[in-house]
């Protein structure tokens, strides 16, 4: 099972876009664990990612998030499919990325 972490400003507002992306993951038959959280917690949940998301609000963070984490995916969210909350083009990306 692989493990996908997102991270936004509070960890509120990625939950329907996390509902979207488990949908489409079973719909794939993919046994993905998608969780989301603030980004003041990334020491907590970013050790335990196969694959980090962060969520447009928080896309500044990209490079000290990928520094923190070298041996990870770190990516952010496209902004059009998290305005859309596009479940299937976000687990399409992360697909393509961890090779599955």
């Amino acid at each position: 099972m692989k493990n996908i972490v997102l991270f936004c400003a509070a960890g509120m507002s990625t939950s329907l876009l996390v509902n979207k992306m488990k949908a489409a993951a079973a719909e794939n038959g993919l046994e993905y664990e998608i969780a989301a959280h603030p980004l003041s917690e990334a020491d907590t949940y970013g050790p335990e990612a196969d694959i980090i998301l962060l969520g447009p609000q928080v896309k500044y963070k990209l490079k000290e998030t990928q520094d923190q984490f070298p041996d990870k995916p770190v990516e952010a969210i496209n902004m059009q499919d998290y305005g859309m909350m596009n479940g299937a083009n976000v687990i399409k990306r992360v697909k393509e990325v961890l090779g599955d």
